[in-house]
């Protein structure tokens, strides 16, 4: 056993977390801003406004991390005195989503923020809503084209692989692993893009200290099929230094296949954050975990909120809110799992 993942924890991340701080929620709510113990810019846009209708629709919560998006893009809204928000039923079938988004055209809501089941499907729905007026802020997976969205609003699939490649590479060197450490990861579906940046993040990364990915398995985003991997994995690799699992939902399989092969010499790195993760780090049972945001409808209200109430971002200097905002996909360790702990998701 070369080490325990316990023995492996790490202080980095740490300016992350700061920046992660400083843009945590707000809202006219005063329980809300009691919550926020970080920095925080204070603008007029905090102020009530002009009273505004937004649509939201998003997915079924078949997923801890799709759970999270529509319950804190509903609570974000509850926040604003100011903001009435119209919540469409979760659905995986893009029929029904774009029968929701005509709905919201046909009652003249001020803003939609859409989470697409298919970026494509919704394309053409989004731009009818776009040219009547209505400002669509998309979240998560992007349409098809430029012309359907004000703003898109993304979690870093590709900056989650480099944060855990590079995370794996500080443990590499801080064990003195040189060109014998053995990496192994357990990635989300294969077929789907996103896993496609994450692993491309991850290898590119390792490349930076001289490593690979020696082994390589794909679950499919379950806890099913995330033990099955990574029973499949461990059977093949008798000693193994740093695993990578896409995906904290997945990982409560993974984890568990772990447990029942009676395997812990490797570090342990997840993926998206969910609270399961954050307290198996708190318990020193995993190193750490990447987060990709679950609060990225929530944001997506605060910008269709300035967005229809014509206000910009008061922290940029160009004041227009953004076409594009790519989040950042920061490293949670023991040592600041309790500034994030409030940002996770139960599996």
């Amino acid at each position: 056993m070369r080490h325990r993942s316990s023995r492996l924890l790490r202080a980095t991340g740490a300016m992350a977390a700061l920046a992660m701080l400083a843009t945590a929620c707000t809202g006219n709510d005063p329980a809300s801003q009691e919550a926020n113990t970080g920095p925080r810019a204070v603008s007029e846009n905090d102020d009530p406004g002009k009273e505004v209708v937004i649509g939201f629709s998003g997915p079924e919560a078949d997923h801890g991390w799709l759970a999270a998006i529509n319950s804190t893009a509903v609570a974000e809204g509850k926040k604003y005195e100011d903001v009435t928000l119209r919540v469409a039923e979760g659905t995986n079938d893009p029929n029904m989503q774009i029968s929701h988004i005509e709905t919201f055209i046909n009652d003249g809501v001020d803003a939609i923020v859409l989470l697409p089941t298919d970026g494509a499907a919704l394309t053409q729905v989004a731009t009818q809503a776009m040219e009547a007026g209505i400002p669509v802020v998309n979240v998560d997976r992007e349409f098809s084209s430029e012309f359907a969205a004000r703003t898109t609003i993304l979690g870093d699939n590709y900056g989650m692989g480099v944060s855990a490649g590079n995370y794996a590479c500080s443990l590499v060197e801080e064990n003195n692993l040189g060109g014998d450490a053995v990496v192994a990861e357990i990635a989300g579906t294969d077929s789907l893009p996103l896993t496609q940046d994450r692993s491309d993040g991850f290898k590119e990364a390792l490349q930076q200290c001289g490593q690979n990915v020696d082994h390589r398995v794909a679950a499919d985003f379950t806890v099913e099929s995330g033990e099955k991997a990574a029973s499949n994995l461990l059977q093949a690799v008798a000693e193994i230094d740093i695993i990578w699992n896409h995906d904290d939902d997945q990982g409560v399989g993974v984890k568990a296949a772990f447990e029942s092969a009676d395997r812990d010499e490797f570090a342990f790195l997840g993926g998206a954050g969910s609270k399961n993760a954050m307290r198996w780090i708190q318990a020193g049972e995993m190193e750490a975990t990447v987060l990709y945001p679950p609060t990225q409808a929530a944001d997506g209200i605060r910008l269709a909120r300035l967005l229809a109430q014509d206000k910009g971002m008061s922290d940029l200097v160009q004041r227009e809110v953004p076409r594009r905002i790519v989040l950042d996909a920061p490293v949670v360790t023991q040592e600041n799992v309790e500034q994030y702990l409030s940002l996770g998701f139960e599996s």
